[in-house]
């Protein structure tokens, strides 16, 4: 029997806030305060290359202002600062600290802990062709790790 395309979608849905909510417990339980999924979306853009309020706003999918508002968090938090660009000093620039970069390294491993546990209840092949599966679906695009939190805010 055929099921409502609706029903995948939530499915996909719950699967990524049960793995995400899990993740951001236990980041904030490591001392990362007040740490949200669309921090990660953010310092990852920022990492590859969206260093002001206006290139993370494209690469995440959401205005300048809510862009503004996630660096200021981030900066509040200790995760990204600002410095002069080189090639033009009136220019500031947004770089990841070494604190964010702690926290990814944390959510990364915390990621790979939750993957051990689905994988230890589900088992090792099933979970390997849900992930192929899923990576035929999405056209195997590296662009959904970035622009995911445009549909989540």
């Amino acid at each position: 029997m055929s099921r409502p395309g609706s029903d995948l979608a939530m499915l996909l849905l719950g699967g990524f806030r049960a793995l995400a909510d899990r993740a951001t417990a236990e980041l904030i339980a490591r001392g990362y305060d007040e740490v949200r999924p669309v921090h990660d979306f953010a310092l990852q853009a920022i990492l590859s290359g969206a260093d002001n309020a206006s290139e993370l706003g494209r690469r995440m999918s959401v205005t300048k202002q809510a862009a503004a508002k996630t660096i200021t968090a981030l900066e509040e938090r200790g995760y990204v600062a600002r410095e002069p660009d080189p090639a033009d000093k009136r220019r500031l620039r947004l770089f990841v600290t070494p604190h964010g970069l702690a926290m990814l390294r944390e959510g990364t491993a915390i990621f790979d802990d939750l993957r051990r546990e689905w994988e230890e209840r589900v088992g090792a092949v099933p979970l390997s062709q849900v992930e192929s599966t899923l990576r035929q679906l999405v056209d195997g695009s590296a662009d959904y790790r970035h622009h995911g939190s445009g549909w989540m805010a």
